[in-house]
């Protein structure tokens, strides 16, 4: 694929998905920064419907960090058992409320929240978006890596942290926090497996119409 990123203005390209879906909440159903975490570490590799059915009970038994804390693994899995790799999450979750504790230790860096086991950067990119604080990358799930080479700003890939180095470079930092949950959200409803390019706010600017990629 040939890329003129660096002669394409992608701010000004990307502003209609970006004012069509700025600051709109992420899938998840969470009512706080601990729901939050929670609920992304679940969501790997998983479906955003999934965690939020689970989500109201689990969070019922385990209401913050503290009370999580206090459980044992085998006690987690009951409450998770529909999800996948539940075995793993549980170990995952435990050591992320042991680690940070309390509700308000929650830390919104992406290098304090990537060195704790189980949450990676997609899932940082997320909690710090959500947060409202600045990011330093960019949320690149399985939408953003579908749907970004078909715009033309990165090139075909399914490696989540090249497809996130790529767009780190070609977009302007200014709009780190809220592309790439924008190109999310154009991929979960328009941009989808089979494109509705008809109905794309940036069906002009994208190479998709005009190239097989």
């Amino acid at each position: 694929m040939d890329l003129f990123s660096n002669s394409i203005d992608w701010k000004e390209e990307l502003t209609p998905i970006l004012q069509k879906y700025k600051l709109k909440k992420h899938p998840l159903g969470y009512q706080n920064l601990y729901q939050l975490v929670i609920m992304v570490v679940l969501s790997a590799q998983d479906s955003d419907e999934n965690i939020n059915k689970i989500a109201p009970n689990f969070f019922d038994v385990f209401p913050n960090m503290e009370s999580l804390a206090k459980s044992k693994v085998g006690a987690i899995i009951p409450h998770i058992h529909q999800v996948k790799f539940y075995e793993n999450k549980a170990n995952w979750l435990l050591n992320i409320v042991k680690t940070i504790k309390k509700d308000e230790n929650i830390p919104l860096t992406m290098r304090e929240l990537t060195n704790i086991k189980g949450i990676g950067r997609k899932s940082a990119n997320v909690i710090i978006r959500e947060a409202n604080v600045p990011s330093d990358g960019i949320m690149t799930d399985l939408h953003v890596i579908r749907v970004a080479p078909r715009i033309g700003i990165i090139s075909p890939t399914k490696d989540g942290i090249k497809a996130e180095k790529e767009l780190m470079a070609a977009l302007p930092r200014e709009i780190w926090n809220e592309i790439g949950m924008a190109i999310s959200f154009l991929g979960r409803e328009i941009c989808r497996p089979i494109p509705k390019c008809s109905e794309c706010p940036i069906n002009s600017s994208c190479k998709y119409p005009k190239k097989n990629i």
